[in-house]
């Protein structure tokens, strides 16, 4: 687990009530027993009050008289938080196919195809050296070999994202980047972990960079709507097992 879970007991309580109720294990409108949770998972129930916090917090959890600690519905939940985003991922099982067939990822699919072609036009007209040299940077990384080659590839692809969005110099757009990045990282695992060598990335990736340094628009939505079609037939593949 990343996130939460780095932050001792209290992050792991966090998580593991988190990815419960994201998986369906504890369901909307279902009320926790505090005690039982607190017995099996070895926390104070001071601890574990301050987990419920955190998920009440992002809208997943309410606590009232008489009632108790209860999961709220779906609707209510901060579904454009990191954290939750990363949630619902993590919390998805079945192997690499079911993973690949999540609406979710559809959903992701769907926000890309509207944010970035058009975040990548702004780049190519604002985009300053400093956004280049970070693009070139995440670019010669991706084009490396790493120690785990999953994570190395999916680190590189973030980055190379990330800087696109930032070089929009659009603050809305570059928030984006926290919406895009969990879905993005659950993608690039899926399609990197398989040990089905996907199609090489740099190309496609230099096509976007090549159009936004040369200050084109048109090319550089060009170049991103291709990228993006070539991800979503990377993800195909694996939802046919091939």
């Amino acid at each position: 687990m990343a996130g939460y879970a780095r932050r001792g007991v209290h992050g792991q309580t966090v998580e593991t009530i988190a990815h419960r109720v994201l998986s369906g294990r504890i369901g909307e409108g279902a009320t926790l027993d505090l005690g039982a949770l607190q017995d099996e998972l070895g926390v104070s129930l001071t601890a574990l009050r301050e987990s419920l916090k955190v998920l009440a917090a992002k809208g997943m959890v309410d606590a009232r008289q008489k009632r108790g600690t209860f999961v709220r519905p779906r609707a209510d939940w901060h579904l454009l938080d990191a954290d939750v985003l990363r949630w619902q991922f993590e919390s998805l099982d079945g192997g690499p196919a079911a993973g690949a067939g999540n609406p979710l990822l559809g959903d992701l699919d769907e926000v890309r195809g509207i944010v970035e072609p058009a975040a990548v036009r702004l780049a190519a007209r604002r985009r300053t050296q400093d956004d280049l040299a970070a693009l070139d940077a995440a670019l010669e990384v991706m084009g490396q070999d790493g120690e785990d080659g999953a994570a190395h590839a999916v680190e590189a692809d973030l980055a190379f994202h990330g800087a696109l969005l930032r070089a929009s110099h659009n603050e809305l757009l570059q928030r984006m980047d926290l919406v895009i990045a969990a879905g993005l990282g659950y993608r690039d695992r899926l399609v990197h972990g398989t040990g089905r060598h996907p199609k090489d990335p740099v190309p496609s990736h230099r096509a976007v960079l090549d159009a936004v340094r040369a200050q084109d628009p048109d090319g550089a939505e060009s170049a991103m709507r291709m990228l993006l079609d070539q991800a979503a037939r990377d993800l195909g593949r694996i939802r046919k097992g091939r």
